[in-house]
C-alpha cells in the first residue's frame, strides 16, 4: 500500500492531542483544530517548495535529523511541559524551510482563522518536525537518497494542495525561487502579502521567529537565591534582546580568544561573552548572586538527555574553564510551575547534573562545585500563566562561585 504523508501526519492528531493542545496554547479545542488542518498542508507544500527550488538535500538533512531525534515517539510531549514543549529545533528547520516567508505564512494562518501569532508558531514549530521524521522514518525504511525523498514528496503535491482550506495561496505565500517551482498550483482563495512592502514582511518574519525562540527555550528564567528584585528585572530584560538577536540575520557573532590562546565562536551577550566579562572584570565578586543562562542548550522531551546540536555553548564553558583553571562555578537547572514539584525538582536537578557531567567528562569536573535543582522554587509566574511569561522560568544557568 502506497505511504500517504497527508494521512500519516494526521494520525499523530487524534482528538486528545488536540485537546491537549488546546490547553497548553490556550485556544479552543475547535480553533486548533482549524489551525491543523491549514497548517498540516501549508507545511508540506513549503518543505514540497523547498525541495523542488533546489533544496533536496536540505530537506533530506532535515528528515534525518527530525527522525533521530525520538519526535515520532513522543510527539505527545510536544503539547506540555514536562514532556519537553516544541522541538528546540523547530526555530531553525523553520527558517530553512520557509526564510522570510515565514512571518507572512504564520500571519495568514492567524488572520484567516482568528488565532493568536503565538500560537500559529506553535503549531508551525511541532507540525514541520512531525513532517520531517515523518519523511526521515520513510526515507530510512525504504533506502532513500535525496533524490528519490524529493520524488516522492513530488507525488504528494496534488493530495497536499487539494486539502488547503479556502483561503490560502501557496502562489503568494510560497514565492518561486527556480523553474521546478511553476508546477504549485494556487488554492481557491488568495491570502497575499501587502504590495510593495518587502521591509514590513521581513519584520514580521523575525517577529514570527522571535515568538517561536521564545516558545522553544527549555530553560530560561530569572535571577534567584536572594537577588535583587531590580536586578531579577533587568536580568530578565537583557535576555529578552538577547533573544531578539539569537534568530535575527543580523545577529553579531564574535570569536573570542582566551588567555591560553584557544578561540571560540560566540554571540555578543551570550553566555560566553558575559561569564569572560565577568571573570576578567576585577571589580565582579564571585558569589550566588551572579548567574548566566545557557541560551542555545536543550535537552529531548522530558529528559535530561542534551541535545546534540545544542552542546555549542557547553563545549564553549569547558574550555573557558581550561582558560580559567581557578575558576570555580555551581550549575542550577530550573522550572516552571507547571507540573508536580516533586517531578519538577527530579527533573530540574538532572539537567543540571547533565550539564556537569559533561564538564567531568571533559576533565573541568572540579571546577563544579555543585549541581543543584530547584524545581520552581524560583518560577516567578503562575502555572496558568501565558506560557509566552512560563518560558522565562525554565532554564539552566551557572554561577561563578570563585576566581
Amino acid at each position: 500500500m502506497a505511504f500517504n504523508l497527508l494521512d500519516a501526519v494526521k494520525s499523530y492528531l487524534p482528538g486528545d492531542i488536540i485537546s491537549k493542545a488546546a490547553g497548553y496554547l490556550g485556544e479552543s479545542e475547535n480553533s486548533v483544530a482549524r489551525g491543523l488542518d491549514a497548517a498540516v498542508p501549508l507545511s508540506l507544500a513549503g518543505i514540497i517548495q523547498k525541495a523542488e527550488a533546489g533544496g533536496a538535500d536540505t530537506i533530506f538533512n532535515f528528515a534525518k535529523q527530525a527522525y533521530n531525534s525520538g519526535i515520532l515517539q513522543n510527539f505527545a510531549g510536544t503539547f506540555s511541559h514536562s514532556g519537553g514543549g516544541i522541538p528546540a529545533s523547530a526555530p531553525g528547520l523553520l527558517t530553512g524551510i520557509f526564510g522570510n516567508n515565514f512571518g507572512g505564512i504564520a500571519n495568514a494562518l492567524s488572520s484567516n482563522l482568528g488565532l493568536k501569532g503565538s500560537t500559529s508558531s506553535a503549531l508551525f514549530g511541532s507540525i514541520v518536525p512531525l513532517i520531517l521524521g515523518l519523511l526521515g522514518k520513510h526515507a530510512v525504511d525504504n533506502n532513500l537518497s535525496a533524490g528519490g525523498l524529493s520524488s516522492f514528496l513530488g507525488g504528494q503535491k496534488s493530495a497536499v494542495l487539494g486539502s488547503l482550506p479556502a483561503g490560502f495561496d501557496v502562489t503568494k505565500l510560497y514565492p518561486l525561487h527556480s523553474p521546478a517551482s511553476h508546477h504549485m498550483a494556487p488554492a481557491p482563495a488568495t491570502v497575499e502579502p501587502p504590495k510593495g512592502n518587502l521591509l514590513l514582511w521581513v519584520i514580521a518574519g523575525l517577529f514570527f521567529l522571535c515568538i517561536m525562540w521564545w516558545l522553544m527555550r527549555s530553560c530560561n528564567g530569572e535571577k534567584h537565591e536572594e537577588t535583587a528584585a531590580t536586578e531579577m528585572v533587568a536580568h530578565e530584560e537583557k535576555h529578552d534582546t538577547t533573544a531578539v538577536t539569537m534568530i535575527s540575520p543580523a545577529h553579531e557573532s564574535l570569536k573570542l580568544t582566551l588567555p591560553n590562546g584557544v578561540e571560540i565562536n560566540a554571540f555578543k551577550g551570550g553566555i560566553e561573552d558575559e561569564l569572560i566579562a565577568f571573570i576578567k572584570d576585577s571589580t565582579k565578586i564571585a558569589g550566588k548572586d551572579n548567574w548566566f543562562d545557557f541560551t542555545e542548550l536543550n535537552f529531548k522531551f522530558g529528559t535530561a538527555e542534551i541535545v546534540p546540536e545544542s552542546r555549542v555553548e557547553i563545549d564553549n564553558i569547558i574550555q573557558i574553564l581550561k582558560a580559567f583553571p581557578k575558576v570555580k562555578i555551581k550549575i542550577g537547572g530550573y522550572t516552571d510551575k507547571v507540573g508536580e514539584e516533586a517531578a519538577n525538582v527530579k527533573l530540574s536537578y538532572e539537567r543540571a547534573n547533565a550539564v556537569t557531567k559533561a564538564l567531568q567528562d571533559e576533565g573541568v569536573g572540579a571546577q563544579v562545585v555543585k549541581a543543584e535543582g530547584y524545581g520552581s522554587q524560583y518560577a516567578k509566574y503562575p502555572a496558568t500563566a501565558p506560557e509566552e511569561d512560563r518560558i522565562k522560568d525554565r532554564r539552566v544557568a551557572v554561577s561563578v562561585r570563585e576566581k
